[in-house]
């Protein structure tokens, strides 16, 4: 905590189409850069925004949530409004609040909710593009929902990491993973307590492979009992996914709108 200053909480949505992620980087547009410099016009205070996510560049979110310190005592919907005032038409404000002193919006949460979105028609939607990978041939739903019941549960994901940094623990829990259909758009929803680097995107693509009759579900097992770094795949487009909710066990604010 910094002195005179209070901790406020947003959930934000935003289309990844045109930024390099969330996290600020030098020279080019990012998530965390635009919220930093609407704060700044809105209070004339150069504050740090910590997200619960770091999104790679090119995804979306419905339901990230991100906090910074301010001296600047607003009513929590003012922030709302005056902050979407002065951020581009791609990212939006949904909801400010009060928080909690001792709140981390990434050591608290408990999990993460990703969805995956699938255009599956012979024909291209020109409403989709960006927003949804394009697959002409038809999948096999029923295989890859029964690959997404091999996903739950806790598991060593390391075939579906890209790379792992400095993470040594590759072991992850799956809430949930799981298919539905709207018309001609197929949404994979995931939920873990944690992802590894691209796993989603990987496991997106591995699944894919599956529904295309590329490979079999004693394939998909193999990989994934497998455990080797990068072996599943290919790496689906970031475009087609959307942080869609973070998680926690108690209440992270003190007042909301």
């Amino acid at each position: 905590m910094f002195a005179g200053t209070t901790k406020i909480v947003l959930v934000i949505e935003y289309n990844g189409e045109r930024y390099h992620g969330f996290q600020w980087q030098a020279k080019v547009p990012t998530i965390q850069g635009e919220l930093e410099e609407a704060i700044a016009k809105l209070t004339q205070e150069r504050r740090r925004v910590i997200a619960a996510s770091r999104t790679d560049a090119g995804v979306h979110a419905k339901g990230q949530v991100v906090s910074f310190w301010t001296a600047y005592n607003l009513p929590c919907q003012t922030w709302v409004k005056a902050l979407n005032y002065y951020l581009p038409n791609d990212i939006v404000v949904k909801q400010a609040f009060k928080g909690a002193e001792d709140f981390d919006i990434r050591r608290d949460a408990v999990s993460r909710e990703y969805d995956y979105y699938i255009w599956n028609s012979s024909v291209k939607s020109v409403f989709a593009k960006g927003l949804a990978y394009f697959v002409s041939k038809p999948l096999n739903l029923p295989a890859m929902q029964e690959a997404c019941q091999v996903l739950e549960g806790k598991h060593d994901f390391a075939s579906f990491a890209t790379f792992l940094g400095k993470i040594l623990n590759t072991v992850r829990t799956v809430y949930e993973a799981k298919l539905r259909k709207k018309g001609e758009l197929v949404i994979f929803h995931i939920a873990a307590d944690s992802f590894l680097p691209h796993q989603v995107r990987n496991t997106i693509g591995l699944l894919i492979g599956l529904g295309l009759g590329k490979i079999g579900i004693a394939d998909f097992r193999q990989i994934m009992e497998t455990k080797t770094l990068g072996l599943a795949g290919p790496t689906a487009p970031a475009y087609g996914l959307y942080l869609t909710k973070v998680n926690y066990t108690r209440p992270f604010i003190e007042t909301s709108i």
